[in-house]
């Protein structure tokens, strides 16, 4: 009603540091891209839980300042705040891919805001994504507290079998289950036939892609730097995925434009190749988009780490082979233009969790224990035994299990109480969001 109260001005100084930091973590590519923002950002109005996926830097902001700040302490120390983290891990960051050996894997996925840091604020802001998503399924708060201290069981379980030499947690089609399981059966039921098929046509017994579904025509300038910058990034790829020349011509390119709620503004090019056989049907295509920085790196002051990158595209695929075993062979970067670029595959074989049918408690409870296993084989991955890089020179779940061994009780505790406060500020601040933006009062939209 006109004249009413609104939420952004209930709380106006939490809602300048939700401009602040909009500011910092959007400012550039908003201004030069304010229509990709306006479908970012009404994607972000659907719920909270869209809002939370859409502001990590607004996470970390509050993470590294009181109160959140006290939350998880008295687990950090010079080795566990020094762990290859994810960076963005929530609840709907996880899924199928196909990895390097050809099997189907049910993992963690998305690295794009994976650096170094604390291992708590991985586990943290996983567990407030559950508290928003047990929250929108109208589970009570008891309920949550449930699914959280069983997210905490599983990751310290977890950690402490890899800390006594025990075998990572592995979720493939022989040792899934439920969800998880089904999950991984629609990824096999998908094929890269159709998917080539739906965005490429046949023309001169070769395909090309189609001129529809969002592709964007390049000019023969652009078409050149986008093709000098893939002879670059074949530089970058494992040995094995080089061994056959014919595989890596490139076929056609065109551009796309992200608008998703990660990739809003951000460039981005598809390109065709010839792949490992000369048959049609084993055509590849990957993508090339520009690197963006993590939201975490603004919180971690340790030069060693920030210099230790030469560009985003860089960063993101040096931590994804971290923490990531047999990740896509097609994975590597480039530079165009001057900005850093990650180079992957758009592969048939992705298949997000869906979270949508997972209502029941008992359901979900399989199906965190699984994220939290996940979770703790990801931070034990990336160090001195495994990743090959010098950031992390000590056993990460050696450091992690030690830390959790000092106080057991209090680290699920300290999980249970994060994930119900700050699920409580997401849900407000998503409203302050709604009232900034349906009001107009987003700077540059």
């Amino acid at each position: 009603m006109p004249g009413q109260l609104v939420a952004a001005d209930r709380e106006p100084e939490r809602a300048e540091a939700i401009l602040r930091v909009f500011d910092y973590s959007f400012g550039e590519l908003l201004a030069a891209d304010a229509a990709a923002f306006r479908v970012k950002f009404r994607k972000m109005a659907a719920s909270p839980f869209a809002f939370y996926r859409g502001t990590a830097g607004l996470f970390y902001s509050d993470l590294t300042t009181e109160p959140y700040n006290a939350y998880g302490s008295g687990y950090l120390n010079d080795k566990t705040s020094r762990v290859w983290i994810h960076g963005d891990l929530h609840a709907e960051n996880f899924g199928t891919y196909l990895n390097a050996e050809g099997r189907l894997v049910f993992n963690v996925n998305d690295f794009d805001e994976a650096y170094v840091g604390a291992f708590t604020w991985d586990v943290q802001r996983l567990a407030a994504s559950l508290a928003l998503i047990c929250y929108a399924k109208a589970l009570s708060d008891d309920t949550i507290t449930e699914l959280v201290c069983a997210f905490a069981k599983a990751y310290r379980d977890q950690i402490a079998e890899l800390a006594g030499d025990g075998s990572p947690a592995e979720f493939t089609l022989e040792t899934a289950s439920g969800p998880i399981l089904d999950t991984l059966h629609e990824a096999r039921m998908q094929t890269r036939v159709a998917m080539l098929e739906d965005q490429t046509v046949i023309e001169g017994y070769d395909r090309r892609f189609r001129s529809s579904g969002g592709t964007i025509p390049l000019d023969d300038g652009t078409k050149a730097e986008v093709l000098a910058a893939f002879d670059s990034y074949l530089e970058t790829l494992p040995a094995d995925t080089r061994a056959r020349p014919g595989a890596l011509r490139v076929k056609d390119v065109v551009g796309r434009r992200g608008v998703g709620i990660g990739s809003a503004g951000l460039p981005s090019y598809n390109m065709l190749l010839e792949g490992h056989t000369d048959a049609l049907e084993n055509d590849v295509i990957i993508y090339m988009k520009q690197g963006q920085t993590p939201a975490v790196s603004k919180h971690v002051g340790d030069p060693a780490i920030r210099d230790y990158f030469e560009h985003e595209g860089q960063r993101t695929v040096i931590s994804q082979r971290a923490l990531q075993s047999h990740s896509d062979p097609w994975l590597g970067y480039a530079i165009l233009r001057g900005q850093g670029q990650l180079v992957a595959e758009v592969s048939p074989y992705a298949n997000d969790l869906d979270w949508t049918d997972l209502n029941e408690p008992d359901d979900i409870l399989a199906v965190i224990d699984c994220l939290g296993k996940a979770t703790a084989t990801m931070h034990a991955a990336a160090d001195e035994s495994s990743s090959g890089h010098s950031l992390v020179p000590f056993s990460t779940e050696h450091a992690i299990d030690a830390a959790i061994s000092a106080d057991e009780d209090g680290f699920t505790d300290m999980l249970v109480k994060f994930a119900h406060e700050y699920g409580t500020r997401a849900r407000q601040d998503h409203q302050i969001f709604m009232d900034l933006f349906r009001n107009g009062r987003i700077p540059g939209l």
